[in-house]
């Protein structure tokens, strides 16, 4: 096979009359003086968000947005929008800006990303926008982030509680997509998609695949993770640290290349149960898989699926694989070696790259195909050496490696992204490292720790090691988070309440809307800010359907596990570092095992709720309004979700803290223009008339939560009925 010359891809891209740089560097957020980082951080907001809006150019139709390429994932006019939502969204989460673009699309296009258990990826539940709606919210979006980088007070350096830091969230998880969104365009049909000035020109060189061969790794002491003053934006699962001991390794020199998986395809790999684990034969019974994703059978061979074009395999360029056929080919490689070969863990890998000192912000060139500074694909996996013999060391496509996800020591979540890692911390999420040919901004620097479901493709490949074999993983089955932790014991555990003479408040809410229940409809009930969902589960005695939900998914984890297991596992401190373990187990309540299929979890934006949250005979709020960064929206939403004669139930115990309401959005507080004390009860019932009218009379429920095993947090809650008139 002849060898041709890669084509140097364009340094810029220019769409919708909009020219943006094609490479760009992380910003270091401890360099320079504030006016110059701002203009730095301004073009680099620009720059990526042109470049994202690029790669929709290369969909053949607007009817192509709308084509689900992933039966797992939505369509890409989801993603097409969902960038430029986050941003609106995460500023007015974080109470840096207070305004919307577009509430319906910022609501529809916010959460549906990965799938996990508490998405609904029914279609039916979505009424798409156009792609021109879409545009527009772009538009005004650059116009709203533009002018909040150009006006927003900040210092160096920037760190996670700066104005900045939401910015640059923004743009690092633009990044992201940038990513996983040409992936889903590299799996629609070729007929949905069309040729690209800038991302149509994918590598042209190739030949035969090179022989493999094991290179020899020195082991030593890994040190993970990083601390704040680090001067690269990082995600959270990123900070903290570990250590861990590294024992001599053999790696292959070069990533397994589609020449080398062949080998394995014509052995019988994909129809050998022996290979696969149980998780990996179980999912290509679903998929009928028979070979890699991107090779397209033709005749007695394989053709080779780019994002935008087929064309003959590239056999030495990487095999393109996720984690399940990379295990069943190690397996396969172990039996044919008499040798044990795997993947590397997180720490070998590290191991590995220490040949390399240099990171993304620091180089003058990419030293592989990273950072779009090659071809707009793979390339042969003999182009790029690296000192110590290895090939690839970064970039080219991902590398799996054996390390299910978790948080190092002293990992904290960021609060105005609470879901960004810990829903993967469930050991169905293996971290792969390196990055490939269009990782850019965080994706592609040292400390980058990203995972996906191990049968999920992104650019991901394989490079195998010789070592020895490693324990099964442990998972993190206990909820450590102590906020989470303390309102699972707020919501389950009942001795602490019980013993001071205080009932289960969740328990205690339901039974008094319970009471006002006579001669109304139950056909469903939505429990909104639901947290760890007792009350949804209790509800679920008095109506056919309850959706529960709730802003964190660290919150709502808890009761879709209990729904899904039956078990939720979670520590408790008790002095010191003492802690005790416990379980709640769904078999321990009454009915809750008939009752579990009568409920759903879900994530939702109790202010900027879906449409498809509505018709609701009863709406329960407990100890939500006052944490709400906008309850008078909440309230006037809520209005619309509930039926003629039904119920809007709140309880509080109306503590306003800055941290969570902007002070000009209580609903409680000094009345303008007389500065009259107003109470937040006169708040909600000026806001919920004239639709709702309140019947009965406020009632006081106290509650207690428990800190450690001798410190408890008392408060009592002021629950109110709210009728809508008929």
């Amino acid at each position: 096979m002849t060898i041709k010359t890669a084509s140097k891809s364009e340094s810029t891209v220019t769409c919708s009359g909009r020219t943006a740089s094609l490479i760009t560097k992380t910003p270091l957020l401890d360099q320079g003086d504030v006016e110059a980082k701002r203009a730095e951080i301004l073009k680099y907001f620009h720059d990526s968000f042109t470049l994202y809006e690029s790669l929709f150019e290369c969909l053949a139709s607007d009817e192509s947005f709308y084509t689900r390429a992933n039966r797992l994932r939505q369509p890409l006019i989801f993603y097409y929008g969902h960038t430029s939502v986050f941003y609106i969204n995460k500023l007015n989460v974080a109470n840096l800006i207070n305004q919307r673009v577009d509430a319906r699309l910022e609501s529809i296009l916010a959460v549906g990303v990965d799938e996990m258990s508490w998405d609904d990826l029914n279609e039916n539940n979505y009424d798409w926008p156009k792609p021109a709606e879409v545009k527009a919210h772009r538009d005004a979006t650059r116009e709203i982030v533009d002018k909040f980088i150009r006006e927003c007070d900040f210092s160096l350096p920037i760190t996670w509680d700066s104005p900045m830091w939401i910015i640059l969230m923004g743009i690092e998880h633009e990044r992201i997509h940038l990513e996983t969104s040409s992936i889903l365009i590299r799996e629609l049909p070729l007929d949905q998609v069309k040729s690209h000035p800038v991302w149509g020109k994918i590598c042209k060189e190739t030949g035969d695949a090179p022989q493999n061969d094991l290179i020899s790794i020195a082991g030593g002491k890994v040190e993970l993770g990083k601390s704040r003053a680090n001067p690269i934006y990082g995600w959270d699962n990123e900070y903290g640290y570990s250590a861990q001991e590294v024992k001599d390794f053999k790696a292959s020199k070069f990533l397994v290349s589609n020449g080398e998986f062949l080998e394995f395809v014509n052995a019988g790999g994909y129809k050998t149960k022996e290979y696969w684990t149980e998780e990996g034969w179980n999912w290509l019974d679903f998929s009928q898989a028979i070979a890699p994703v991107y090779w397209v059978r033709s005749g007695n061979t394989f053709r080779y699926r780019s994002m935008l074009e087929e064309i003959d395999m590239p056999w030495d360029w990487p095999a393109e694989i996720n984690y399940l056929e990379a295990k069943a080919f190690c397996n396969w490689k172990s039996k044919e070696s008499s040798t044990h070969v795997r993947m590397p863990t997180e720490a070998e890998w590290h191991q590995m790259r220490k040949s390399l000192d240099t990171d993304q912000p620091y180089w003058d060139a990419a030293p592989g195909n990273i950072n779009l500074e090659s071809a707009m694909s793979p390339c042969p996996v003999n182009r790029h050496q690296f000192d110590g013999g290895l090939f690839d060391l970064i970039g080219n496509v991902w590398q799996w490696t054996e390390t299910p996800i978790d948080g190092h020591d002293g990992f904290e979540v960021h609060p105005t992204y609470d879901d960004f890692s810990t829903p993967t911390f469930d050991g169905k999420h293996n971290i792969f490292k390196g990055g490939c040919w269009i990782s850019t901004g965080n994706y592609a620097i040292k400390d980058a720790r990203y995972a996906f479901r191990r049968h999920f493709f992104q650019y991901s490949g394989l490079r195998y090691v010789e070592a020895e074999p490693l324990p099964a993983p442990e998972v993190n089955a206990y909820e450590t988070d102590q906020m989470v932790a303390r309102y699972i014991e707020f919501h389950y555990g009942e001795p602490a309440a019980s013993e001071l003479g205080v009932k289960n408040f969740p328990v205690e809410c339901v039974k008094r809307v319970a009471a006002h229940l006579d001669a109304r409809a139950t056909a469903k009930a939505l429990d909104i800010g639901c947290s760890v969902g007792r009350s949804v589960f209790e509800l679920a005695r008095h109506f056919d359907h309850v959706d529960g939900v709730d802003l964190s998914v660290r919150l709502i984890e808890a009761p879709t596990n209990l729904k899904n297991t039956g078990r939720q596992r979670y520590v408790c401190p008790q002095e010191g570092e003492l802690q005790s373990y416990r379980e709640v187990l769904l078999s321990d309540f009454d009915d809750y095992d008939q009752l579990k299929e009568k409920v759903a979890f879900m994530q939702g934006d109790a202010c900027n709720l879906p449409e498809k949250f509505k018709d609701y005979d009863l709406v329960f709020g407990g100890n939500v309004i006052d944490r709400l960064y906008d309850p008078g929206a909440f309230l006037e939403l809520i209005k619309q979700r509930i039926t003629p004669g039904g119920l809007l139930v709140l309880a509080s115990p109306y503590t306003w803290m800055e941290e969570y309401t902007p002070r000009d959005k209580w609903l409680g507080g000094f009345k303008a223009p007389t500065g009259e004390n107003f109470t937040t009860l006169e708040g909600i019932t000026e806001a919920l008339a004239p639709e709702f009218s309140m019947i009965g009379k406020p009632e006081d429920i106290p509650f207690v939560m428990q800190e450690n095993a001798r410190k408890f947090q008392y408060g009592v809650s002021e629950i109110t009925f709210w009728e809508k008139k008929a």
